[in-house]
């Protein structure tokens, strides 16, 4: 799948991972089309490309818009609008299925009408629940996820996988590990940091001690192999995990945040948790993905989980 000289749309290009993907593709020499209702993603992260005389932005929402009219001459889609908060699902359980899979499928159907060739989506690994073998290779099952959101997910994966194989369109899907970076917005580091800040001296933390462990992805080294992904694609519906090698507890976390906001003799504050000490209700214990896959492509991570927190940690403090 070719990623250079064509008309793409991306959805969320104002958010986090779509912002950074939306500019890689235009200094590729790609035109972009992106669309953002700004309910979630910042304006500020679009300026550099809302001066880009290949970039063309439309302000709008999914659930509503008319999507064929948006998609009139895109022959790529990457769908990266979509609601990322796992623990919301808990508590309201129809917004994954509506800004998850209802969108997903408006933009299938009318994606299918306007001759829509490409697709690029965006999964997780929380699709795979809690497995067996780590590191979890992409071939693992049966997927069984524990959160509604890894639900919402992994049936936007098998919507896209049926309208390839009946309309005769390509995609590229993505388990993701948990990406950090620049213009992130909210996840663990910017939960600690917010506490910190009102209280440096004490640290509350979801669940036991020392917390989950899992994998963490910077946001370049994401959105390099989303590219490196796409461009060595060999199967109509190719799936790719996208992670570092190792992993590293939430206090690992804290530590480094503590660390680099050079705050001394902070105490940590464990609530216990939920479920045998996760932070909450759908959060999986362990997650470690396999990238050999990927890596196949050419593609490798330049930074590993600590190295990705500690950098993340200093671009949010700036």
């Amino acid at each position: 799948m070719k990623l250079k000289g064509r008309r793409i749309m991306v959805t969320g290009c104002a958010g986090f991972i779509a912002s950074h993907l939306a500019d890689e593709l235009l200094a590729r020499g790609n035109e972009v089309v992106g669309v953002d209702n700004l309910s979630a993603g910042k304006r500020e992260f679009m300026s550099g490309m809302l001066s880009n005389e290949r970039f063309t932005f439309v302000e709008g929402d999914l659930l509503t818009m008319d999507l064929a009219r948006a998609l009139d001459g895109i022959e790529v889609v990457c769908h990266l609008a979509a609601n990322p908060d796992v623990r919301l699902g808990a508590k309201n359980t129809h917004i994954h299925f509506e800004q998850n899979i209802e969108v997903t499928y408006r933009l299938l159907e009318a994606g299918k009408d306007s001759g829509v060739k490409d697709i690029l989506f965006p999964s997780t690994s929380t699709v795979y629940g809690e497995t067996e073998v780590m590191p979890t290779p992409e071939d693992y099952g049966p997927l069984l996820p524990i959160s509604v959101y890894g639900a919402s997910k992994l049936a936007c994966e098998a919507l896209i996988s049926s309208y390839c194989h009946t309309f005769d369109q390509n995609a590229v899907i993505y388990r993701f590990a948990n990406v950090v970076g620049t213009r992130s917005t909210h996840n663990v580091l910017h939960d600690f940091i917010r506490k910190l800040r009102e209280d440096p001296h004490h640290l509350e933390i979801l669940g036991a001690e020392p917390g989950t462990i899992k994998s963490y992805v910077h946001v370049k080294d994401c959105v390099s192999g989303m590219v490196a992904g796409a461009e060595g694609a060999r199967e109509q519906v190719e799936i790719y995990n996208i992670g570092s090698r190792d992993w590293m507890t939430v206090k690992d976390i804290a530590d480094i945040v503590v660390e680099e906001m050079r705050l001394p003799d902070v105490e940590y504050r464990w609530t216990g948790g939920v479920k045998g000490g996760r932070g909450w209700v759908g959060d999986v214990k362990k997650m470690l993905l396999a990238v050999d896959k990927l890596e196949a492509r050419g593609w490798e991570p330049k930074l590993g989980s600590r190295e990705a927190i500690r950098r993340a940690v200093q671009e949010i403090l700036a």
